[in-house]
């Protein structure tokens, strides 16, 4: 996007933001008031506050009361952000599942330190009361229960998501929504819906490796799209690929992207929704990490904004509440038809218990409590895990720096071999997730994520510390 047509508050805010990564703007530096600032950079009080707070979403600032915006303490130390995604040209064939299936099957090893998987511990879900429910709801109504639910999920189960969407600003009726197996099932829904055999996908990059394996399942193809860390897709270079070819959709994160974390300003949204709309492209979103935001609010998604009532919105409650339960749902809008038959011939209807359970739990309003205290410790799982990056991994390693999820990506030196790291780590009882997994072309390859979707212990810093050591001595190689 051309920064001439960017918001006047975005421009603030890169602005403060350039100035703290250079170090002009250190680590608890008091911020010029915002009557100030207004007289300073010469626009209104309410855009430098737009500003302030965006940054302050994005854990740039800090707010105090009664005395006002800071630096923020922790900013990643002296580790710079990874480098933004090239465009490339052609789309690719995706061939990952090979290598998907042996990171798995790792990941899921209790002998490994977790750092490969992004799947919450137990210890954080704290599911108690609703593993009750779905106790209570056998015990009183197992009889009741023990049959085929309607195609489209419990009607209780879909008005608890309808009301739910209200909180980003988005109007939605019981009978919009449909309940799938996870958001997996929503993603591949949504894909047959819009695509066929040989079509090619618009994805960011990198992108989750779950989407790719889809994508190459279905026999579709993907074309990367560049991608900041902080900013996300780049909307400019979008509009030249879409000049010279005409995906079949678009498949982006709505939020806090996985393995980047980035996450788009509304005005960038609404800029690619009328972009895609344009050229007559379908945009598919995935917003599994939404509700794990460390600011003040909840980023909308596509959904929520102008030219966003054609979106087909997929999400699922597996990364804040209950990975085992496998629910996810989807607003498929003008699709619906299409992805009602599709689920019909995939699966019928969903198992009944777990949706009565959880709508249960959605109306007592224990959610919202549960996603407050979750959101504080994954934000201080990742601190945490920085500064043991910082104080291990080799000289020149880039890290993402996060407002939402639990998953950092790290860029080494380009020589550096994370393949090699992988075997590595397994040898000395440490699971990663490789950085060519999130590539269709198997780009990234001196590049890995980490997970710290577990609670923080000695076992998992040890773990993080004797990986960037390794790091360390694969470089000196």
């Amino acid at each position: 996007m051309d920064a001439r047509t960017r918001s006047r508050y975005e421009r603030l805010a890169d602005l403060i933001t350039g100035m703290v990564d250079k170090g002009a703007l250190a680590p608890g530096t008091r911020l010029p008031s915002v009557r100030a600032a207004s007289e300073q950079h010469r626009v209104s009080v309410s855009t430098v506050l737009q500003a302030y707070r965006l940054l302050e979403d994005r854990g740039v600032l800090v707010a105090r009361p009664q005395s006002g915006f800071y630096v923020a303490a922790m900013r990643g130390g002296a580790l710079a952000l990874p480098s933004a995604s090239r465009a490339k040209a052609k789309a690719s064939t995706v061939s990952i599942s090979s290598a998907v299936a042996a990171l798995l099957e790792h990941a899921s090893n209790p002998a490994l330190v977790p750092l490969g998987c992004a799947v919450p511990d137990t210890a954080l879900l704290k599911s108690r009361r609703l593993d009750l429910a779905l106790a209570r709801a056998a015990r009183l109504h197992g009889t009741r229960h023990n049959t085929y639910g309607p195609p489209r999920g419990e009607p209780a189960l879909c008005r608890e998501i309808a009301k739910r969407a209200m909180r980003f600003g988005r109007a939605l009726s019981p009978d919009d929504v449909i309940v799938t197996a996870g958001c997996t099932e929503a993603l591949t829904l949504a894909l047959l819906a819009v695509a066929r055999h040989g079509d090619t996908i618009a994805v960011e990059s990198p992108t989750y490796f779950g989407m790719l394996h889809t994508l190459e399942v279905l026999g579709l193809k993907a074309l990367e799209l560049p991608t900041h860390p902080v900013h996300g897709v780049d909307v400019a270079a979008l509009a030249r690929l879409l000049q010279a070819q005409r995906p079949a959709a678009c498949l982006l994160s709505s939020s806090f992207g996985n393995p980047l974390g980035a996450v788009m300003a509304e005005a960038d949204k609404r800029e690619l929704l009328a972009l895609l709309a344009s050229h007559g492209v379908p945009l598919i979103e995935d917003d599994v990490y939404g509700d794990i935001h460390f600011g003040r609010e909840r980023p909308k998604p596509f959904m929520a904004l102008d030219g966003g009532a054609n979106t087909i919105y997929c999400s699922s409650f597996s990364k804040t509440l209950a990975p085992g339960y496998r629910i996810g749902w989807m607003v498929p809008g003008a699709h619906a038809q299409q992805v009602l038959e599709r689920k019909l011939a995939f699966s019928l209807c969903g198992p009944v218990l777990p949706q009565v359970a959880l709508a249960d739990f959605l109306a007592n309003g224990a959610y919202d409590a549960h996603l407050r205290r979750m959101s504080r410790v994954l934000e201080d799982n990742l601190a945490r895990m920085r500064r043991a990056i910082e104080a291990s991994f080799p000289p020149g390693t880039r890290v993402s720096r996060p407002t939402g999820g639990f998953v950092l990506w790290l860029e080494l030196p380009r020589h550096f071999d994370s393949r090699a790291l992988f075997d590595l780590a397994l040898e000395h009882g440490i699971c990663l997730a490789p950085g060519d997994v999130f590539s269709a072309s198997r780009r990234f390859r001196h590049c890995l994520r980490l997970s710290a979707a577990h609670a923080w212990s000695e076992r998992i810093e040890k773990g993080v510390l004797r990986l960037g050591r390794l790091a360390c001595g694969l470089i000196s190689q």
